[in-house]
């Protein structure tokens, strides 16, 4: 079973109560799993960040935790629960999810839980951009965005999750806590166009770190666009394996488990 080294709580913030699993020692990390759900690719990127010395909070917004991903589940979970739950904001640019207000305070219990000099974020995918968001929450120090790939509308524009107020306050932390930003994808990845990360720069300057993969780098046998960078489309090697290896290189840094290390 995926989870059966997991811990499940119920977390309960504002109108919404969702099920936690929870695993590890150390400075948290929430996990914050892409369409269809909390599968079983997320999970080990989880059980990765743990022997890396690392809690992970792994909230189950949508999906069957556990459950594999496949295309027809995603499609459903895409049709029947994403798009008209009013959790989730997925197609203006300038406004982020309402979820994140839950998630912000996951990361508040998290930190109050392990300890640290704060917490790290990651979102993948339909939750790419909600680790940006998350930084108005003073705990959320190690922002990571995995193929953020909403708001729908505005793809070429350069649309982003965030709004102007939470941009700026992420800019204004960036600065005075000597703060950065990840920002993963797949060059060529329609959900991910060259515009949303040109906006991310032009936003918060070189407080980003763009790490833009070719196709090439992808694992070539799933018979889709490359696009889930830490989950589905992670190779074994090479530079696709490399950018994980420098996300957990991230959160360690910012977590203080290796304080001697230059910030990416």
């Amino acid at each position: 079973m995926p989870l059966a080294d997991y811990e499940k709580t119920d977390f309960t913030a504002g109108p919404w109560t969702r099920p936690v699993y929870r695993r590890g020692s150390g400075p948290a990390v929430v996990v914050i799993h892409e369409i269809p759900g909390l599968h079983p690719l997320v999970i080990d990127f989880a059980d990765r960040l743990v022997a890396a010395g690392m809690t992970v909070f792994c909230p189950s917004l949508f999906g069957t935790p556990g459950k594999p991903a496949t295309k027809p589940y995603a499609l459903a979970q895409m049709a029947i629960n994403i798009c008209i739950r009013r959790e989730f904001s997925v197609w203006a640019d300038g406004r982020s999810s309402p979820i994140v207000e839950w998630l912000r305070s996951l990361a508040a219990h998290a930190h109050a839980e392990c300890g640290g000099p704060g917490v790290g974020a990651i979102g993948m995918c339909f939750t790419g951009g909600f680790a940006l968001a998350m930084m108005t929450e003073p705990s959320v120090i190690a922002p990571v965005l995995s193929q953020p790939s909403m708001p729908i509308k505005g793809l070429k524009a350069g649309s982003i999750d965030a709004s102007p107020a939470e941009i700026a306050c992420a800019r204004a932390r960036l600065e005075k806590e000597d703060l950065t930003v990840m920002g993963l994808r797949y060059r060529g990845d329609p959900f991910v166009p060259d515009e949303r990360f040109a906006r991310y720069a032009r936003e918060l300057g070189d407080r980003f770190i763009d790490v833009t993969l070719e196709p090439e780098h992808a694992r070539p046998d799933t018979g889709m666009t490359p696009h889930s960078v830490l989950t589905i489309h992670l190779p074994d090697s090479g530079p696709g394996k490399e950018a994980e290896a420098r996300v957990i290189g991230f959160f360690r840094q910012r977590l203080g488990l290796d304080p001697a290390l230059a910030a990416p």
